[in-house]
């Protein structure tokens, strides 16, 4: 029965959420910057927590900087923040990343009706 669970749970986490005008500006806006963008695919290559000391040694930015872009992939909800004592996690949301491409997707043009 557990697994059960875990297993609705696993497909719940892995459903693309729904996202607003807002959020997908805020997503788009924030990954118009070529070293958020990379801290993304370093946060998405790492397949666990990355740590900002390791996110700062993949970027080589300074720590201000680095903590801006945290801050901006955070509040456009592309990722999440864990904090341990003086530690910080980062890790992408679940569905986030989906929801964009199910969206951009639906912008590629179809075929128009012939007359």
């Amino acid at each position: 029965m557990a697994s059960v669970h875990s297993e609705a749970r696993s497909v719940a986490a892995a459903k693309p959420a729904k996202l607003s005008r807002t959020q997908r500006t805020a997503i788009l806006k924030a990954l118009s910057d070529p070293k958020r963008f990379e801290l993304l695919e370093a946060i998405a290559r790492s397949h666990c927590p990355l740590g900002c000391t390791a996110a700062h040694e993949a970027l080589s930015i300074s720590p201000a900087t680095l903590s801006h872009h945290i801050k901006e992939l955070q509040t456009s909800g592309l990722i999440h923040v864990r904090r341990e004592g003086k530690f910080a996690f980062l890790t992408i949301r679940p569905g986030i990343l989906e929801a964009m491409s199910t969206y951009l997707q639906s912008l590629s043009p179809t075929a128009c009706p012939t007359r």
